[in-house]
């Protein structure tokens, strides 16, 4: 092993991409370490963002060569500016194009011929607006860039950092520390990402590098995770996301962190419009874009935060926190009332305190007396308030515990000099270097911090220093869930056969509307091995009778028109047929009801069932995100669906292993599993179905919608799908949903 190096005496090289590294994590490396920076469109206007970007480079000692480019300026800044790239002293490296939008293009194609490797396009003027001009300059734009095969960020940006090179391509006018910090920022708002930055630093958190990539026409957002993964002084990867245009490079992305052992903590805007047309059924409207986000992106790695408050404090705390060995918590404090609220808090987040270890409880309870509580969390109390020492003991007792995994001690930082207290955070902070747990100290709420509780904070390197009670027990929570995820994420494919496949696209292929009807639906899921009950369609009540007879009663009569989505809601569904006379009489009546409907919907027969007797109604469906791609669905079924909202979603295709893990995220999965003394259900009719669902949505691509099987009808000896409503991805399910 090499022998460490302070820091203050020699500057570390920077880390370089091994040879076999991809192009673009190269391309990258080039934009954040460049030789040299040339600003195209130099102008010293007044607040112009030439000028502020230049201001920013001289003030932290960009240390590479800086050349502004204006050809009708002999200098500019008090130093020279040249015509072109062929008039500069050494060859271009990374071009920063501020030129207005109708030249950005041809000047991205000149750097690249005069060897420049990267470049920050920060102006603005493309596909952001919606007129016809500015959405053909943005399609040269990306034209050119995939053709020059530049690393290109923007254009509609606003900088990047690279602390390590004092680089500071940003308009950001308040300070900046120049450290190479442990964390990574990249995102498609300058100003949020810029906002991360500085709210992070305020913190005593360094960023080693910021990237704002703004319309992402070159390089994208998974592109700098990708990077960030592979460099080795980078431990958190923070990214802003308003959309996610390439799932497989954002999951690609997201495994080559999660293989590094970093966290990516992502902040995620929106749901999506693109899957309106799975509205048509219930799985549509329920798996929304954020949790379809939530169901890929997390199985990867990922933790999505609910705001720029939560997102602070979850970097705070895996920049500072050993991943846990398990979830068994500690917490020491000196109130009563603060101990309530731990409890609460830890408690309303699904989370527990461990019993202390026999040792631990009667060293503390020699220690301490009246006023104080021997549990977990501890009270320290009186004793403790009297004797620092004593406090100071109550928490080496929990470092050292091996039955302990995360110490919690609620106190804040002071914000002004306080001898004792420092003392005691630097001791505390001199127990955690040594711990193989994190430790946490929580602020019940956000004081804010002073420029000494800044300085204070930077000398305190192995402790997390959370703000605000509900924020710091979600951090954990995160950091809990991140330390039971696999390392490395396995690829999981459709294990569907030839035959199904061959189905799946003549039931496509010969498919008009907007829809499969029930019949063609469950002809199809029967093809991926999804259980569907015994049933045929009859044209006439006399065949309705002749089929019931045949199935054995009771049975379920059932509308079959591929224009009529939601069966009960015009009254073409009916239940419990126990003789041929109630037979055709259901048939009669759902025929009479179809007649006057409104726009007269083709009937294409009734369809006679059999009526399985189930102890649980369950909804298993599939969807297409128009951002992430395919997803399943499991949860409690029947009418009331949309009101209970008892599902949990998974990426498709998935496998056995991974139906039971989505089955037991629900209540629905709870009782399937026997509850409270009744028997288990038929599992294993459910994970069929879901890992049937999950082969067809992915092997259909993007041609349908989504599938909603509901009721899936289970009992303690089979489960099979009931009704089924395919809904394709075409022309006329768009006109359907409005679009």
């Amino acid at each position: 092993m090499e022998a460490q190096v302070p820091a203050a005496s020699v500057s570390p090289r920077p880390w370089s991409p091994a040879p076999d590294a991809s192009d673009v994590v190269k391309g990258i490396h080039a934009m954040l370490h460049p030789h040299n920076i040339v600003l195209v469109g130099a102008t010293d206007k007044p607040g112009n963002y030439a000028e502020r970007i230049w201001n920013n480079l001289v003030k932290y000692g960009y240390e590479g060569g800086l050349y502004p480019v204006n050809a009708k300026r002999e200098t500019i800044w008090g130093v020279p500016c040249y015509k072109d790239f062929a008039s500069l002293p050494e060859k271009p490296d990374h071009v920063l194009v501020l030129v207005p939008a109708r030249f950005a293009v041809q000047v991205i194609r000149d750097a690249a011929a005069a060897g420049a490797r990267s470049a920050t396009i920060v102006t603005s003027g493309f596909s952001e607006l919606q007129d016809e001009e500015s959405q053909k300059l943005a399609a040269e734009l990306q034209a050119a860039i995939r053709e020059t095969g530049l690393a290109v960020t923007g254009p509609n940006c606003l900088g990047n950092l690279s602390a390590g090179e004092k680089l500071f391509t940003n308009i950001d006018d308040r300070v900046v520390t120049m450290e190479q910090g442990a964390v990574a920022i990249a995102g498609q708002s300058g100003a949020i990402v810029m906002a991360i930055r500085q709210a992070l630093e305020d913190r005593g958190v360094g960023v080693g590098y910021m990237v704002t990539t703004g319309n992402e026409a070159g390089l994208e957002t998974p592109d700098l995770m990708r990077y960030f993964a592979e460099d080795p002084s980078i431990k958190v990867i923070v990214v802003y996301l308003e959309g996610v245009r390439n799932t497989k490079a954002f999951r690609d992305a997201c495994k080559a962190a999660r293989a590094s052992s970093k966290p990516v903590i992502a902040l995620k805007l929106g749901s999506s419009e693109g899957g309106r047309a799975a509205a048509m059924a219930h799985t549509g409207a329920l798996a929304g874009s954020i949790e379809t986000f939530d169901a890929i992106a997390t199985r990867e790695g990922v933790i999505r935060v609910g705001g720029l408050d939560e997102l602070i404090e979850t970097t705070e705390c895996f920049v500072h926190s050993a991943v846990p060995r398990g979830d068994r918590l500690a917490a020491v404090t000196l109130s009563g009332g603060k101990r309530g609220m731990l409890l609460d808090a830890f408690y309303a987040e699904g989370l527990n305190f461990a019993p202390l270890s026999p040792h631990v409880g009667s060293e503390l309870e020699k220690m301490l007396g009246p006023g104080s509580i021997v549990g977990n969390p501890l009270d320290a109390g009186f004793a403790a308030v009297v004797d620092p020492s004593v406090y100071m003991k109550s928490i080496k007792l929990m470092i050292d515990d091996p039955d302990i995994d995360i110490v919690i001690i609620d106190a804040e930082l002071p914000k002004a000099p306080h001898e004792p207290r420092e003392r005691n955070l630097h001791i505390v902070d001199e127990m955690a270097s040594r711990a193989s747990k994190p430790v946490i100290y929580i602020s019940a709420m956000s004081i804010g911090f002073t420029e000494f509780t800044k300085g204070l904070r930077k000398s305190l390197p192995h402790l997390a220093v959370m703000q605000g009670m509900d924020r710091a027990v979600t951090a954990i929570n995160s950091l809990l869930a991140y330390a039971k995820l696999r390392k490395e994420v396995p690829d999981i494919v459709s294990s569907s056969k030839p035959a199904a496949r061959a189905v799946l696209e003549k039931a496509l292929k010969s498919a008009s509307g907007a829809a499969l009807d029930e019949v063609a639906s469950k002809k199809l899921l029967k093809a991926y091995g999804i259980p569907i009950s015994k049933e045929a369609i009859a044209q006439t009540a006399a065949d309705a009778a002749k089929i019931a007879k045949q199935i054995g009663f009771p049975v379920v009569a059932k509308v079959v028109s591929a224009e009529i989505l939601h069966k009960s809601d015009i009254g073409g569904v009916v239940l419990n047929l126990n003789s041929a006379a109630e037979v055709k009489k259901a048939f009669a009546d759902i025929t009479a009801r179809v007649a006057k409907l409104k726009g007269k919907p083709k009937l294409d027969g009734i369809l006679i069932a059999q009526q399985v007797k189930a102890d649980l109604e369950l909804v298993v469906g599939a969807s297409l995100d128009a951002e992430m791609g395919p997803v399943v669905l499991f949860g409690t079924g029947g009418v009331d669906i949309e009101l209970m909202k008892d599902v949990a979603l998974a990426g498709a295709p998935l496998d056995e292993a991974e139906a039971r893990l989505l089955i037991g995220r629900t209540k629905a999965g709870i009782k399937m599993r026997g509850y409270r003394g009744k028997p288990a259900l038929h599992e294993a009719s459910a994970v069929k179905a879901l890992v049937g669902l999950s082969n067809l949505i992915a092997d259909a691509g993007d041609r349908i919608a989504s599938i909603d099987v509901n009721p899936f009808l289970i009992n303690t000896k089979t489960g099979v799908a009931v009704d089924a409503l395919i809904v394709l991805n075409n022309a006329a399910a768009k006109r359907a949903a409005g679009h």
